[in-house]
């Protein structure tokens, strides 16, 4: 494990301009981001033609394309690396659904499960816009399940990144699930 000064200087001095520093950071980061895309895949249905090593490339390619990336910390690290994975996944979704009519993907509801399970299936369209409808009306509570479901972020980290406290990160995150279940249930009567 990299000393987290270390990986904190060096992600400050990539958030600055300091391409170099992009070079010494992926060796340091690389085992954890392969973690955290293994994640995001198992939730994905069997025969997703998306590898997890694709995925990971696609990261590290839109996280060089940002220009000044402001980073505080590694928590912050993971949770915009979680989110352009989550913009990842959501684009291949969309793009297999267009291939042709619906492109063999089939409606999963969202159950209780799946909000504290990575290996649940999920329709991740109607998820992805459900969240996107909840951080239109709830940023903060948008962000934390953003952090929680696709970052994989533990209380505490999600708590250090949204910049509340941990009582507020569980409050934030109960409530959000019973307003995501109560939108994709709605989705999916409206939807049949």
């Amino acid at each position: 494990m990299p000393e987290p000064e270390t990986l904190t200087e060096l992600l400050l001095a990539w958030g600055q301009g300091d391409e170099p520093a992009l070079e010494g950071l992926v060796p340091l980061v690389d085992r954890d981001l392969r973690q955290l895309a293994r994640r995001q895949m198992r939730r994905e249905p069997a025969g997703h033609t998306l590898q997890t090593t694709a995925l990971i490339n696609e990261a590290y390619l839109r996280l060089v394309e940002r220009p000044r990336v402001h980073l505080r910390d590694r928590a912050h690290f993971f949770a915009l690396a979680a989110t352009l994975m989550r913009y990842i996944l959501v684009d291949h979704a969309r793009a297999r659904r267009n291939l042709k009519r619906g492109g063999g993907l089939r409606r999963v509801p969202l159950s209780d499960a799946f909000i504290s399970s990575p290996q649940r299936g999920s329709d991740l369209i109607a998820l992805d816009a459900a969240l996107d409808t909840l951080a239109a009306l709830d940023p903060r509570r948008g962000r934390v399940v953003e952090l929680r479901v696709f970052g994989g972020l533990s209380v505490e980290e999600t708590a250090r990144v949204v910049g509340v406290s941990a009582q507020t990160v569980m409050r934030d995150w109960k409530l959000a699930r019973v307003w995501l279940r109560r939108e994709l249930q709605r989705a999916e009567c409206r939807a049949t």
